[in-house]
């Protein structure tokens, strides 16, 4: 209750405050910080995926802006030599504006990552965006196989039907490439699961059906039992190391993350960054309100 309570008061401190734990999970306020974190992590032999950070956008010069934004991060990250990707969210190009003007572009952010024979991550978001996410995903996917993936959510009822569906688009020279994440939002009962060791059995099994049909996963999680579960699974299924991949959050579990490197596997971390931080790290304590204490006892060490 403590820790909740203090998650609670957090979006109501001042920003300065804030940033002093937010800065272990963000990678940066500006890109030139979020260009430099993701080197040091390339130095560590871990991959990137690089996001933006925004809230909901109201207009479509909005919509446009951001656009702009990604096509900028995509020319800054490959000139640095970054190696990584792209994660971008459908409601920060319009979706919930116009569909068709997100879906132009978030083509055009797929195209540019093209360019360098790069890769953009379209990720999911809650229940309503569900079904127009997979669709322009489908559709950017007909022109550019290689360059784009999609994300889906273990929690949610429909989502073993959705693997088989998008399996159809998969080619042995494309496969088509998943991250599979638990799912974070608060959906009702009636489309998603909500006790947790049944999220954890829907997740491997999900991840099993998308190894059954020779996709390419991106296995997204800090929990150990997922983890081991997952190991079990790529062992079974005899996969190589090119043919799957292990995905954490910027400064999450780093000890777990680096055991996964050191045992060979490719690592994968997300890089949010951006002006819009304090909106992503007052919910990722509301996500997780056991690090609300850690902040509280760091905060008083510093004095």
């Amino acid at each position: 209750m403590f820790n909740k309570a203090i998650a609670g008061m957090l979006p109501y401190m001042p920003k300065n405050l804030v940033w002093l734990f937010s800065k272990q999970y963000i990678a940066g306020q500006t890109l030139e910080e979020a260009v430099e974190n993701c080197l040091n992590l390339n130095r560590k032999g871990i991959l990137t995926t690089i996001d933006v950070l925004g809230e909901f956008i109201t207009t479509l010069d909005e919509a446009q802006a951001n656009k702009l934004e990604y096509l900028h991060v995509i020319e800054t990250a490959e000139q640095a030599g970054v190696k990584g990707n792209y994660s971008l969210k459908p409601s920060f190009f319009g979706l919930l504006l116009d569909r068709e003007q997100a879906y132009q572009h978030i083509r055009e952010v797929v195209a540019k990552a093209a360019q360098y024979n790069n890769f953009v991550r379209i990720d999911m978001e809650d229940s309503p965006c569900t079904d127009d996410t997979l669709d322009i995903y489908k559709r950017i996917r007909d022109e550019f196989p290689a360059n784009v993936g999609v994300v889906l959510q273990a929690y949610l009822k429909r989502t073993s039907d959705d693997i088989n569906n998008l399996a159809k688009l998969s080619t042995p020279e494309n496969p088509v490439n998943f991250r599979l994440c638990k799912g974070i939002y608060v959906e009702p009962s009636e489309i998603a699961y909500r006790d947790r060791e049944e999220v954890r059995k829907r997740f491997l099994e999900d991840l099993h059906l998308m190894m059954q049909h020779k996709l390419y996963p991106g296995i997204a999680t800090h929990d150990k039992v997922l983890i081991d579960g997952a190991l079990e699974l790529i062992k079974r299924h005899g996969l190589s190391k090119d043919q799957y991949e292990f995905q954490m959050l910027y400064g999450v579990t780093p000890a777990l993350r680096q055991s996964i490197v050191d045992a060979g596997h490719k690592m994968r971390i997300y890089v949010p960054f951006g002006e819009h931080w304090f909106g992503y790290s007052t919910r990722r304590l509301k996500e997780n309100p056991a690090m609300a204490g850690v902040i509280v006892k760091a905060l008083f060490k510093r004095g």
